[in-house]
């Protein structure tokens, strides 16, 4: 990038989106500050695994440099999946990766954000640092005004900042809908040795129980970790309606159990153990969300783009990451980046979007969803050249 200085650009949020982005422009030169509003990079658990795949997420570790990292920390093997019957727990499908299959190794999210952490300069990240609103000032500049009530100009400003992002109203109006389904999530830890009925039943990826849309799923983790997932066409605050405090493991785990009542005991064992629960209502943006380019703002991951989880929005955000870094070091200025940027990213999301309309309708109406296919289509929409900015 031609400039008599160099640009001050701040990114908001220290997701893996975020990460890569402020990764990438440091590969070029570029000076960078994140602002997290958790207090450090321990502050909280960072959730599951991730499949990376190789025309998005592992496409963003190549750009960033760290694909050697990231293969040592992947899991091939968890690519495994496993769906049975609710009622007999008979394996209805199996998908067994080859030994030599990277298409979508797994890591876990929190290693993931480590190595992107560890690979930034040290002070890139300000800890603590909330963020209440951003602003485009009439020079093409952003003003962000932090949650101490202070206020910094910058030359661009990257939302990074996930579901509820404080950017994003600078750019749209879209506030993110509840999709239907909540998820009430649980964990197990040592479930080799404390639990290893769970551990064979479960295998080395993820497991997937369903009736429609109410599912029952867990995922193996690396370090013996298991995370379990009940998803259910209830409200965010069904607990209310039901009298549950979410803060009773019990009480939770009781609700639940009347909820897959008739489902197979070892299904049910996901639930019966100690541990607690956490309420995950599941919200996206619009499918084909967009906005009118804004001189000094964008977005990445789900800022712009919310989706389902099934693995495809951590891919574009890592993805996001690297192409803005990109464009920013190629362009010969950052309005001219962020167009170049947006041009490519926005119809590359409405692709993924559609692509997780699709994985939806899928598992509620198809007893087994064949992962394998589901990818494939994914990757044939995003693989096309037109979804790229500069060489990867």
């Amino acid at each position: 990038m031609n400039s008599a200085r160099s640009p001050r650009i701040a990114i908001v949020g220290a997701g893996v989106g975020g990460l890569a982005c402020a990764r990438g422009l440091q590969l070029h030169g570029l000076s960078v500050t994140v602002f997290e509003r958790e207090t450090s990079s321990t502050a909280r658990w960072q959730g599951g695994m991730l499949d990376l795949h190789v025309p998005t997420g592992q496409a963003a570790m190549r750009a960033a440099g760290l694909f050697p990292e990231f293969l040592a920390l992947a899991r091939p093997e968890a690519q495994e999946l496993r769906a049975l019957d609710p009622v007999t727990a008979a394996v209805l499908h199996h998908e067994a990766p080859a030994d030599d299959e990277r298409s979508a190794p797994e890591i876990d999210r929190g290693q993931l954000r480590g190595l992107l952490l560890g690979s930034l300069e040290p002070g890139t990240v300000h800890w603590g640092q909330s963020i209440r609103s951003a602003t485009s000032l009439d020079d093409c500049t952003a003003r962000l005004r932090f949650g101490d009530g202070t206020a910094e100009e910058f030359d661009l400003v990257v939302g990074a900042d996930g579901a509820w992002s404080r950017v994003r109203p600078a750019l749209s109006g879209a506030v993110p809908a509840h999709l239907g389904t909540t998820m009430v999530e649980t964990w197990i830890d040592d479930v080799d040795t404390g639990h290893p009925a769970l551990a064979r039943l479960v295998g080395e990826g993820t497991l997937v129980a369903k009736v429609g849309s109410t599912m029952l799923s867990a995922q193996r983790n690396s370090g013996g970790h298991l995370r379990v997932y009940a998803a259910l066409d209830v409200p965010p605050d069904w607990h209310e309606a039901a009298g549950v405090d979410l803060a009773d493991a019990s009480a939770v785990r009781a609700y639940l159990l009347a909820q897959f009542e008739g489902w197979h005991e070892s299904l049910l064992d996901l639930l019966r153990h100690d541990g607690e629960f956490v309420n995950r209502p599941l919200y996206v943006l619009p499918v084909g969300h967009r906005w009118d380019h804004v001189p000094g703002i964008t977005l990445v991951g789900d800022a712009a783009h919310l989706m389902p989880p099934f693995g495809i929005g951590a891919n574009l955000a890592l993805v996001d990451g690297t192409d803005l870094a990109t464009a920013v070091a190629t362009h010969a200025s950052l309005d001219e980046a962020v167009r170049a940027y947006e041009s490519v990213m926005l119809p590359r999301a409405t692709a993924g979007a559609r692509a997780c309309a699709e994985l939806a309708e899928i598992m509620t109406a198809e007893p087994v969803l064949d992962v394998d296919a589901a990818r494939q289509r994914l990757n044939e929409q995003l693989l096309s050249p037109e979804r790229t900015v500069g060489q990867r």
